[in-house]
This record gives structure tokens, sequence and C-alpha cells, in this order.
């Protein structure tokens, strides 16, 4: 290994245990900018939904941690990284990432500016992240029990959305195109919380009421199979929006169980599935 990527993974090193120190759960990134370990599940023959329950690195966000001890495991197993990635959606922050790139051609921060214009909202000073290609990444904190979906462009044209199950590239990572760094002013900032009208934004849109709520048979069926059929990164985003239709549609409380048990066949815990589900009720004016 050439000296200058010995150089870079002790740096990218020194940068995520920084980073953790902050409370910001860390995963090792290549310069691709993707988890530098691979998944050790790659070459089974037949293999099973797993989010790092086997006890073994390569499963990408869900090896981010702030133990020290298992950061530089993490790195140690993953020699060539030069970059380190932030998870997202994570206590005690629960991050959001806005990412304005620019490599779409438009102009992100003029679209962002007019959304804060439309919808009666400031973005906060906050850790704002340059990226080699000349775009912004905002960091901004959201509340506990609200999980909010990555999205590419749903916001507006070159607007993407880092929320649960997403990372962000942090400050000091190289990659092929550069180096990223932070916004002079702002490298010790904590991130701010995210503006109540830009959440509702960054939510999936409701569904409108129906006077007469169809029956929870088919129906219900319909959405349980929506969270079995998560795929990895999914699992709280679908469960989430299943559960916010079902007690759109008056038939949530029929539907907990059968959530619950449908997450947890995924991998979620009973807990975590139902304190989404709790979540989706108090976001739709309901009592979990």
């Amino acid at each position: 290994m050439a000296t200058t990527d010995r150089q870079a993974a002790t740096l990218a090193l020194a940068h995520a245990l920084s980073a953790a120190e902050r409370g910001l759960a860390v995963i090792p990134l290549s310069r691709t900018k993707l988890p530098a370990l691979r998944s050790p599940h790659r070459d089974d023959p037949d293999p099973v939904p797993c989010h790092g329950e086997c006890g073994r690195f390569g499963h990408g966000v869900h090896d981010a941690s702030t133990d020290p001890v298992r950061i530089r495991a993490l790195f140690a197993a993953a020699p060539r990284a030069t970059g380190y990635g932030i998870a997202c959606g994570l206590p005690p922050h629960h991050l959001i990432g806005v990412d304005l790139d620019t490599k779409t051609g438009t102009d992100p921060a003029a679209a962002l500016r007019e959304l804060a214009l439309r919808h009666l909202f400031t973005i906060p000073a906050t850790v704002v992240v340059l990226t080699p290609s000349g775009g912004r990444h905002l960091w901004l904190s959201g509340p506990p029990d609200v999980v909010v979906p990555n999205s590419a462009g749903r916001l507006a044209p070159g607007i993407d959305i880092r929320g649960a199950g997403g990372y962000l590239v942090g400050p000091g990572s190289r990659t092929d195109h550069g180096t990223y760094t932070t916004l002079p002013g702002t490298a010790h900032l904590p991130p701010a919380a995210c503006p109540p009208a830009l959440l509702r934004l960054l939510l999936p849109p409701p569904r409108a009421h129906h006077p007469t709520p169809p029956p929870a048979g088919g129906h219900g069926r319909g959405l349980v199979q929506f969270v079995l059929a998560a795929h990895e990164g999914q699992r709280n985003t679908r469960l989430f929006w299943a559960a916010c239709r079902a007690y759109e549609d008056g038939i949530g409380p029929a539907l907990v169980d059968p959530l619950v048990d449908a997450a947890r066949s995924t991998g979620l815990s009973e807990h975590e599935a139902r304190a989404t589900i709790a979540s989706a009720a108090r976001m739709t004016g309901h009592r979990p």
C-alpha cells in the first residue's frame, strides 16, 4: 500500500474517532464513498437477511458505532479505507443530512431558499460540509420518535436527503474526487434542530382521509406484505409508511401486532418496531 494511502487511512481513523466523540456513529469508507468492508455473506449459497446479528463486520451502515475500540477494529479490518461515513437517524443526534448536489446542473441552494420562503422556515446555523464537486451537506437533528426516509430529488431537483439507514461522508474523508471539508466556522457547531416545516416536507406525504375506512382484510394484508418485502435500509421507512397508511385508513390498532410481526421477520426488534408504529400514530394524530 502506498505511503499516501497509509496516511489517508490514518487520518480517516483519526477523523472518525473525533466524530465518535461527538456522538456520531461511524463506519470506514473506500475512495468510492462506499463502505470499505465487503459483506461476509457475499459467497453464501443461500443468504438470509442479516444486519450484523452474525457478529462479523461488513454490514454497511449497520456496523456504525461510537465505541472507539470497535471503530479501531473496523478500520483495522479495512486498511485501505480513506474516509468514514456517519450513520443518520441514530441517537443522540438523529442526524438528517440535506445534500445539495451540484452535479445535476441545477441550483439546489436556490431551490432550498425557495422552499424556505414558501413554507416559512429558515435553516439554522449548523454544521456544513463542503463536497469535492462543489456541493454542500447540511447537518440537522431530528426528533427521536420520527423516522425520516432517504430520498433523491423528491424535495427539489438536486436536493437529496440522508435519513434512517443512510450515511453522510464525514469531513476529512478522501475520495477519488477530492477531500470533504467543513465550512469554516461551522466545525464545532452541534447539528441544529430541523425546522418543523421542513421536517414535514421530508416525511412521506399523508394520504387523504377516507370518511368510510375500508375493511382491514385485503388492505391490511397488503400493508403487511409491503413491510415484509423491505430490503436492507428500508425496514424502518417501510414500517413507518405502512403504519401511517393504516392509521389514516382507520385500521391502525388492528394492524399493530401484524405489522410488528412483519417487521421482526425483516430483522427489527419488537421494541424498535413498536416505537416506529407509535411514532406513525402520533404523526397521523392518533394515540398509540
